[in-house]
């Protein structure tokens, strides 16, 4: 008697689908509906740490226009990374991402609808904060809103693809919080927003230099000193949005079953 046997898994499509890519999306934020201390989280908490450091530094409101900029693209890169690693893990966790990547899903197409998704909220988060600080906050910058608003996206962007590669070597939700001071830390203290980076030891600052968030303060002092679009706020914006890229693609390649 022959016998056939069949593949314990199919095999999925390597290429880009933008109909599977949208139809993920469109699941992990029906999924976020459900989810309002999520949604509160990525929305409200980067505009309540603006409000606070405004009032912080109320009697030097110098200060505030220094440095607040800055912290406007990397309050939105920390929650994102946040939200981002915990919400992708607890779909590992519960065997969702199990039960999808049976299905003729691509990797690809899983990791680019998770980041559709989580940037659609970036958009709308990045937006609040660039206004409650420019409108609000009265943050003084010399640059055009509409070029804080695209820094302050892309370090939302470049944080939801940090959060979405570091899930991959989670083995729990508190596991993906512990990877905050490894990932997200040195860059913070590095970045320049503290001291410039010129100023630090040789060997940090060629440190800095390899990191993404250097370059998304840099691209915030860009429009906080300049009236006119300049030449390295382009590529300050251009490498920002490239690691996010790499990123991403770094976490489709480290995508892979829990299970045998």
């Amino acid at each position: 008697m022959t016998t056939t046997t069949s593949p314990a898994h199919p095999i999925a499509p390597a290429a880009l689908n933008s109909s599977r890519t949208i139809s993920t999306a469109t699941r992990v934020l029906r999924q976020l509906r459900h989810d309002p201390r999520t949604i509160a989280m990525l929305i409200l908490i980067p505009c309540v740490m603006l409000f606070l450091l405004r009032y912080v530094f109320d009697g030097s409101p110098r200060t505030f226009n220094s440095i607040g900029a800055s912290l406007l693209g990397i309050f939105p890169l920390i929650t994102m990374f946040l939200v981002t690693s915990i919400a992708t893990l607890r779909e590992r966790t519960s065997g969702t991402l199990e039960r999808l990547l049976a299905m003729p899903l691509g990797k690809g197409d899983l990791i680019a609808g998770y980041a559709l998704a989580f940037g659609a909220l970036a958009i709308i988060q990045s937006t609040l904060a660039t206004g409650l600080a420019v409108w609000f906050l009265d943050l003084d910058v010399t640059g055009s809103p509409w070029l804080l608003l695209l820094v302050a996206l892309l370090d939302a962007l470049l944080g939801t693809a940090l959060g979405l590669f570091v899930s991959a070597f989670a083995a729990s939700e508190f596991q993906a919080v512990q990877f905050m001071p490894a990932v997200i830390f040195p860059q913070l203290l590095l970045c320049g927003l503290f001291t410039p980076r010129d100023n630090m030891h040789p060997v940090l600052e060629a440190i800095s230099d390899v990191l993404p968030m250097s370059y998304a303060v840099d691209g915030m002092n860009e429009v906080l000193h300049h009236t006119d679009m300049t030449a390295a706020f382009v590529r300050d914006a251009l490498i920002v949005a490239g690691c996010a890229l790499l990123v991403l693609g770094l976490g489709a390649a480290t995508l892979r079953r829990r299970t045998a």
